[in-house]
């Protein structure tokens, strides 16, 4: 008789496929929670949500190339979404082994800023990405052309070289446009050095191993996020500095100050945010809805930076969230929702001022 926990056997006799379902069928209560919003806008994103969510860790663990021969992946992007994915960024990432070691080889592009991370953890298992290693395309030896090597290891390497600890599991790169229409992203291939790059063959156990991994994803991404917007209305229409040490452990940049919140408007209402600007490599703003998806910035005014913003003489910024536009600079489209969250992030200040924030009735801005 076959063992009712070996992987195998569970996926022989389905096992494996109804423990998926009923995980996903499970991870519906995230968006039937009490505390969550009961609205029909704010329901049909949380379905639309772990839709996505699910089309995410599908390829994450089951489409997912073999950590001994990694393929960069695009992850978050206009119709995958999660923890404030931001619109000026692209993301790629793939699986790595931290016992291994790896060469990352490309063209540098003109893409504003290019970043390297290893991390370790799942959201669906720990609960957190936590950052086990950096290096950013300045900290580099680029050669004239734009082309580059480095080395991803858990022992220091010459030249460069991205640190990371024999936990690592995950690769990730963060490319951020100011100017998205000019800027050239970078192009990037790794593979493992260290032994033949060959990927295995299907697994019956690792097929067993990845549909739950994935089911585990949904919920526990979805389960992060939904508390940090929870938290997030404590301090609604307002931009305080997020927790620095909860953000790395959630596999945030660590060159990041992030400044998260929620916000609340009636129709006639609007949320206007200034900031001096202080010296740093980048900045942003942007809107999002309450499970931290950004709103559509493929179609309508949802976030600004350091390039598209307009700001004022003194060196200032004005930025003004409201339903239409009230005819002023710096306008964002709540896209027909009532309320969302927000981000405000300083990349590499010389320091951090306070955004400023306050509700006005439209009619004053006009």
């Amino acid at each position: 008789m076959s063992d009712a926990k070996d992987p195998v056997a569970r996926v022989v006799n389905g096992e494996a496929w109804n423990e998926f379902c009923d995980s996903l069928k499970a991870a519906g209560s995230v968006v039937l929670a009490q505390t969550t919003p009961a609205d029909p806008l704010t329901r049909a994103e949380g379905w639309r949500y772990l839709s996505r969510l699910l089309r995410a860790g599908l390829e994450s663990f089951v489409e997912a190339p073999d950590a001994q021969a990694p393929e960069l992946r695009r992850t978050a992007h206009e119709t995958i979404k999660m923890g404030m994915d931001n619109p000026d960024n692209i993301y790629g990432s793939t699986p790595i082994d931290g016992r291994f070691t790896y060469r990352i080889t490309g063209n540098r592009g003109s893409v504003h800023y290019l970043g390297f991370g290893t991390q370790a953890g799942n959201y669906g298992k720990t609960g957190t990405l936590e950052t086990t290693g950096y290096l950013e395309a300045k900290d580099m030896q680029i050669d004239a052309d734009g082309s580059f090597e480095a080395i991803v290891s858990a022992t220091k390497q010459p030249g460069n070289w991205l640190p990371m600890e024999e936990r690592s599991r995950m690769l990730i790169v963060r490319q951020t446009r100011l100017d998205h229409a000019n800027e050239v992203p970078a192009t990037i291939k790794i593979e493992r050095i260290d032994a033949p790059g060959q990927p295995q063959h299907l697994d019956p156990a690792r097929v067993d191993r990845a549909l739950q991994s994935a089911a585990q994803f949904v919920t526990g991404c979805s389960r992060i996020f939904v508390n940090w917007a929870e938290d997030f209305t404590q301090h609604t229409n307002e931009l305080p500095r997020f927790d620095p040490e909860r953000a790395r452990v959630a596999g945030g940049d660590p060159h990041i100050a992030y400044y998260h919140s929620f916000w609340r408007l009636a129709p006639d209402e609007a949320l206007v945010i200034e900031t001096p600007i202080p010296e740093c490599e980048y900045w942003n703003f942007q809107l999002a809805n309450y499970w931290l998806e950004s709103l559509d910035y493929r179609y309508f005014p949802v976030h600004f930076n350091k390039f598209t913003a307009k700001t004022r003489d003194d060196g200032s910024v004005q930025i003004v969230v409201a339903r239409e536009n009230p005819g002023v600079d710096n306008w964002l489209d709540t896209c027909g929702h009532e309320f969302g969250t927000m981000c405000w992030r300083w990349i590499k200040a010389e320091s951090h001022p306070q955004p400023k924030t306050r509700v006005v009735k439209l009619s004053e801005l006009a």
